[in-house]
């Protein structure tokens, strides 16, 4: 069984391939034809970890994401998330790869992102606004770049030193004040670590779109009703009514996942977008399953 660690991940993956590829899956997770069920936790409260397992059967590959997240890490200068991918033959069973699962995490996010911020932004975006200085706020970035021709790209965070390093680092602009950050961007992308919500939909214009990127669970939001107040497009509607405060708190219905919307199915919302993110096991096969047809190569 091949073994892959982060140094060769980064080499194989870039995210001009994954993209295409989260698009796919997408598609494919919408129309069926990716098999599972919403992700399983088990809480470590003795360390204040979580212990997730996200399976997926998707044509002639089974794959699991064994991802740990330990908020309490960056404190150590630690990343805080942590994982493992295993791929194993449909067809036999047999263990295919097992990759160290952290950056195609990371990618993987903000790929999905990208898909849904060149679906449902306008064509004509010019002002991204960042909120969040840690590993997606960067990959964010990054991703959101190859999909819309952006003017200008804030950084807000609430260390205006952190904040200044991300906008040092990526060639981007600082803003120390939160308001100033959001108001009149055309994309929004939310990725600090909240409890309680941190954008206003007093902020946001009438068809300014958001990436949720920041909150899993049902304990935490980082949006308030009025941003709720849209057409909410998600990955999974089974994963977003169990596991998305911001949906189950604001009552807001889910427009529809992006599957639909790329297969055609749905026809694209008007007025202003949300897409909350969750994350599923069926894009973590998919970029898995990329990085090794590459390894393979």
């Amino acid at each position: 069984m091949l073994h892959l660690d982060e140094e060769q991940v980064r080499v194989l993956l870039s995210y001009e391939e994954l993209i295409p590829a989260m698009e796919q899956a997408l598609v494919r997770f919408s129309a069926g034809k990716i098999q599972q069920p919403v992700r399983s936790l088990l809480m470590v409260p003795e360390h204040d970890g979580i212990f997730g397992m996200m399976p997926a059967v998707d044509g002639d590959v089974i794959g699991i994401k064994l991802v740990l997240v330990y908020e309490k890490n960056a404190e150590l200068g630690l990343p805080t998330h942590q994982a493992v991918i295993q791929l194993f033959s449909a067809k036999t069973g047999e263990p295919l790869v097992s990759i160290e699962g952290r950056l195609i995490t990371e990618m993987r996010t903000a790929a999905v992102s990208a898909v849904a911020t060149k679906l449902l932004s306008n064509p004509d975006a010019r002002v991204l606004a960042v909120l969040g200085t840690g590993v997606q706020a960067r990959a964010h970035i990054r991703a959101l770049r190859l999909v819309r021709k952006f003017d200008e790209i804030r950084v807000w965070g609430r260390t205006p030193e952190q904040a200044q390093r991300v906008a040092d680092e990526l060639g981007v602009r600082a803003v120390p004040d939160l308001e100033s950050a959001v108001c009149g961007a055309d994309v929004v992308v939310s990725v600090a670590h909240v409890n309680d919500p941190l954008v206003r939909g007093e902020w946001l214009g009438p068809e300014t779109y958001v990436n949720a990127v920041a909150t899993v669970g049902p304990a935490r939001r980082e949006l308030d009703d009025a941003v709720m107040d849209a057409a909410v497009v998600v990955e999974s509607r089974e994963a977003a009514m169990r596991e998305s405060r911001d949906i189950l708190e604001s009552g807001a219905t889910v427009y529809a996942e992006l599957g639909e919307l790329l297969a055609g199915s749905v026809a694209l919302p008007s007025g202003r977008r949300v897409y909350k993110a969750l994350g599923i096991g069926a894009e973590d096969v998919a970029a898995a399953r990329l990085v090794l047809e590459k390894a393979r190569r």
